[in-house]
């Protein structure tokens, strides 16, 4: 039922009668147009072209297909009334069997349930349960290990046990110096701090007039151009010296674009003019016949040729030459 469920659009009667009020009400950002619209369930896209059936709506306990007045009207057998009927629960005396939730939790098979007090008290176990409740035994021939567990998870306390005497002992110069911790390079430098500390004095320090009108922001137009003013005027004023100023020998060596190796043949153009004597020329007899274009018959009239196969007449009587008529000799192997 899932796979053609129809999901109509629903309005509910709350959100459409806080719709038509006026938007001032709400705070800014918020709109119940657009709370009522998110609220709408989602539409089909079946068309008329992909419908698959009758046309359903999810949550309701109607049926896919509607039954016939027949079936309706019909009467059930006796065996289907006795597979209609619930499950009686045999323990409890009820129609119903409604076991707590935590009994089959976890995909268990057996139930797991709550002992009475009377079984607790008065019950008490026979042999063979006291023997299967006995914990596994180690084979005979199985030696203890140390304890695993003095020294896991990151603990202090050795893995075995110390001795007292040990305890008790003096450390030799040879052990003091090989328990200290392996010291740095002499020249190794630690690394920066990130943060720099700076001094009480640098704090209160005044900087100089030169430092403050050094710090003042560049005054410019506001926006990303710069107004010069007429097209023509350049963008930063020019001095009268730089302008009277005449260029030496070495910039105008310099300002010289990089010309062309020797021998150099620039590209042909794509596209070149005719020369008028060209174009007053006339074409040789042969060229003109070689200008004519081949007509050739349309397919219409070669298909449906009726003369396609005939031989003509001067082809009946013509005579292959000796050298012919040696070729169309067969081979003989």
């Amino acid at each position: 039922m899932t796979d053609v469920a129809y999901l109509p659009t629903f309005k509910p009667p709350a959100m459409s009668a806080f719709a038509n009020k006026n938007h001032k009400d709400s705070p800014r950002g918020f709109s119940r147009r657009r709370i009522l619209q998110l609220s709408q369930s989602k539409e089909s896209k079946q068309i008329w072209l992909t419908s698959f059936g009758p046309k359903l709506y999810w949550g309701d306990q109607d049926m896919m297909w509607p039954p016939s007045k027949a079936t309706l009207n019909a009467t059930p057998t006796d065996r289907l009334v006795e597979l209609s009927n619930a499950k009686k629960n045999f323990q409890l005396g009820t129609d119903r069997v409604n076991w707590a939730h935590f009994e089959y939790s976890c995909g268990r098979t057996s139930p797991i349930r709550e002992v009475s007090k009377p079984a607790m008290r008065i019950a008490s176990a026979s042999p063979r349960v006291e023997i299967l409740a006995n914990p596994k035994q180690p084979p005979p021939e199985y030696q203890e290990h140390r304890h695993n567990y003095l020294g896991s998870c990151g603990r202090e306390s050795p893995i075995w046990r110390v001795n007292p005497a040990a305890l008790n002992s003096v450390d030799r110069p040879r052990t003091a110096q090989l328990a200290e911790p392996k010291s740095p390079h002499p020249e190794y430098t630690p690394n920066r701090e990130i943060e720099t500390e700076i001094t009480p004095r640098t704090l209160k320090a005044r900087c100089s007039a030169r430092v403050s009108r050094l710090a003042r922001p560049k005054k410019g137009i506001e926006g990303p151009f710069n107004d010069s003013g007429s097209p023509e005027a350049t963008i930063w004023k020019v001095s009268s010296g730089a302008r009277a100023s005449s260029a030496s020998e070495r910039v105008l060596e310099l300002s010289k674009c990089k010309g062309f190796a020797e021998g150099y043949v620039a590209n042909r153009n794509v596209q070149w003019p005719v020369s008028r004597a060209s174009r007053k020329a006339n074409g040789t007899p042969r060229l003109s016949e070689l200008a004519t274009p081949i007509i050739r018959d349309s397919m219409d009239h070669v298909q449906f040729n009726p003369d396609a196969f005939l031989v003509r007449q001067e082809a009946l009587k013509a005579r292959c030459t000796p050298r012919l008529e040696e070729l169309a000799q067969p081979i003989n192997r």
